[in-house]
């Protein structure tokens, strides 16, 4: 496998990189595409498509290869990966449950490879996240790899799509479905968010809607626990505070918190909708964000990653939270930077609202506020 990224603020300029890429014989036959929705994702992948190249896509809310942060622009990940070891393959949410459908994408890795792996992303604002776990771990087992991102909106939250060959504006699930036989995979999750304050309860929730916090309206509670006046209208930037700053861990026993951030607050209901499922009945605390300790956790973790079980990448991708983003700041930049020079290898990533893949003592699952690694190597 060889890797190449570029990168763009138009059609124009990615055009004129990706004709550069291929002028040493370079001929591939993957593309990441990861793209602002100001962008004209139709008539690039349309550019790829010229070349026979198969897409994995999505939009985002800011992209990157290697440390290099874009703003409203394109990043392309180019693979001259073997055919015969992945599919791409696209669902339409339409009148189907999250979990169906991904359960159909775990199914068709299976008809595909004895031995699938799945790198998924997600469009539309309002997905849970943790179905897409559930469904492809119904299809295929609990032991299955799984890494992606849920797509975004320049943090517009107007509305998320992902993309494949001929399909350009999804907002159902892309899958990268990788034999895992011939190709391998290597990953983490990190977060660094620490807990803070008392217990609470989740008393009432359906899916990945929270009404109620220890009997109070959900949105009363963060907004009280932020200090905020109760009555703010600003209700946006109350939820991008809540999400950047101060997200939900749940409590587990036997096993790590996850974390989980609201997307946006219901003004009727005072509700919260995050991007994956709260359980009603849930132990909960509120966290606090990570300095730059964190960074030194997410190398060393990389560092044990690359020495343990993938020594030499030759492709690196990234799903970062958007609300990591806005907490770290420019150290952001650092930790991508820090990330790519362990293996010395391409990487390309966005900013997210939502990430899958497997914490340090945990399976495979459903993360807010995370940093997620996945590295690839073809045997």
């Amino acid at each position: 496998m060889k890797a190449k990224t570029i990168k763009g603020n138009s059609t124009a300029e990615i055009k004129k990189a990706f004709e550069t890429a291929l002028e040493d014989g370079f001929t591939p036959t993957l593309a990441i595409v990861f793209l602002s929705i100001t962008q004209d994702r139709v008539a690039i992948c349309q550019l790829l498509e010229q070349k026979d190249i198969a897409i994995f896509g999505a939009t985002t809310a800011g992209e990157f290869i290697d440390g290099e942060i874009g703003d409203e622009s394109v990043v392309i990940m180019l693979l001259d990966i073997k055919k015969e070891h992945f599919k791409c393959v696209s669902f339409e949410t339409g009148e189907e449950h999250t979990q169906d459908i991904a359960e159909k994408i775990g199914k068709t890795g299976l008809d595909t490879f004895k031995n699938p792996a799945f790198i998924i992303a997600s469009g539309g604002i309002s997905t849970d996240g943790e179905m897409i776990i559930r469904g492809i771990e119904k299809a295929v087992g609990p032991e299955v790899t799984i890494f992606g991102g849920m797509a975004g909106d320049d943090f517009t939250m107007t509305g998320t799509y992902v993309f494949s060959n001929g399909k350009y504006e999804i907002t159902g699930l892309v899958a990268l479905i990788l034999d895992e036989d011939k190709v391998q995979l290597a990953g983490l999750a990190t977060s660094g968010w620490q807990p803070v304050g008392t217990v609470r309860t989740i008393t009432k929730s359906e899916g990945n809607v929270v009404y109620t916090i220890d009997d109070e309206p959900a949105l009363d509670v963060v907004i009280k626990y932020m200090g905020i006046n109760k009555n703010i209208d600003e209700w946006k930037e109350v939820i991008v505070n809540v999400g950047s700053e101060f997200p939900m861990q749940i409590q587990r026993e036997g096993s790590e918190p996850v974390i989980r951030a609201p997307l946006f607050a219901n003004k009727t209901d005072r509700s919260l909708v995050c991007a994956g499922s709260v359980p009603q009945g849930s132990k909960i605390r509120f966290s606090m964000a990570p300095d730059y300790n964190v960074i030194e956790k997410v190398i060393e973790e990389c560092e044990s990653l690359k020495e343990n079980e993938l020594s030499n990448a030759e492709a690196l991708i990234m799903f970062s939270c958007k609300a990591r983003h806005l907490s770290l700041g420019p150290m952001v930049s650092d930790e991508i930077d820090s990330v790519k020079n362990v293996w010395g290898a391409p990487m390309a990533g966005f900013f997210s609202y939502g990430e899958m893949g497997k914490a340090t003592k945990g399976k495979h699952e459903f993360h807010n506020n995370t940093c997620s690694l996945v590295v690839l190597s073809e045997k």
